[in-house]
């Protein structure tokens, strides 16, 4: 019996719950409606006060397919070897980069770390320091330092320096506040150190994601110091600015096809290196 009536009360919810969904929603449809009407309105608003249009966009469509056609066949021109050493300039510079970036982040996020400094105040100051500096763009410290400095490629690396070095810290903080308690704690019950805390409990856990933390970091900077290099911070940038400045759109082709080229098999080299790491 207490089978069957158990039966019974599962097939009568059933039949309310079915009840309950047949019953037309028409007030949740007309705000669903109203919501996806408000939310066209503000896109295609949006769009007029950016300058989108439909005829703008065949006319820049017509002259980026113009563009194309005198860009062909890409050609050197007789730059080859001046465009390879930019290009290795450029990786020159993202992976000086790279180095000072994690030298400098790994000890702000030591101390970004709830984990290792508890202190409250300490730590929201620190993170919302990270926070300020991620603020500030690449390009932006790259347009600063050169009007400073003047150009070269130092400006690049400090500008990529300065404006990764919260982002990649805040990243080490949060990897290292997110790792296995136990191994910790059971180094702490045997009497050992902070150091020797971090040095055997801490670092072998969260090393792997930060070597991938790393090579994620070097592949950006790749593209980040040719971007900067429009506005004179050294690198393929340069070249490229001057090439388009002088309609050698042959030439132009040319890099932007041997940096694609570049930029695949860094990317494609990172991935397999990454995934050995997680996996050991």
């Amino acid at each position: 019996m207490t089978g069957a009536r158990a039966m019974q009360d599962v097939i009568d919810r059933a039949h309310v719950v079915a009840a309950e969904a047949m019953v037309p929603r028409h007030r949740e449809r007309a705000l669903l409606g109203i919501v996806w009407a408000l939310a066209a309105v503000l896109f295609v608003a949006v769009g007029h006060d950016l300058g989108f249009s439909l005829p703008r966009l065949f006319a820049g469509l017509l002259r980026l397919g113009h563009l194309f056609a005198l860009a062909w066949p890409p050609t050197a021109d007789g730059q080859a070897l001046v465009i390879v050493i930019a290009l290795g300039q450029t990786v020159a510079m993202a992976f000086l980069a790279t180095i000072l970036v994690v030298a400098f982040a790994l000890p702000l996020g030591i101390l970004g770390a709830r984990t290792i400094v508890a202190q409250p105040i300490f730590h929201f100051a620190v993170r919302r320091a990270f926070d300020i500096g991620r603020s500030v763009p690449a390009m932006v410290w790259a347009i600063i330092l050169v009007a400073a400095f003047g150009l070269g490629p130092r400006v690049g690396v400090t500008a990529i320096v300065l404006s990764e070095t919260p982002h990649i810290a805040k990243l080490f903080a949060e990897t290292m506040e997110n790792h296995k308690r136990g191994i910790i704690e059971s180094l702490q019950a045997t009497g050992a150190s902070r150091l020797q805390t971090l040095r055997y409990g801490l670092i072998p856990q969260v090393l792997p994601l930060m070597i991938g933390m790393t090579l994620l970091l070097f592949e950006s900077n790749i593209r980040a110091a040719a971007a900067l290099g429009l506005v004179g911070a050294g690198g393929i940038g340069v070249l490229l600015d001057n090439r388009i400045q002088m309609l050698q759109l042959n030439q132009v082709a040319w890099i932007i096809i041997l940096f694609v080229l570049l930029v695949l098999a860094i990317d494609i080299a990172s991935q397999t290196l990454r995934r050995r790491l997680i996996k050991s």
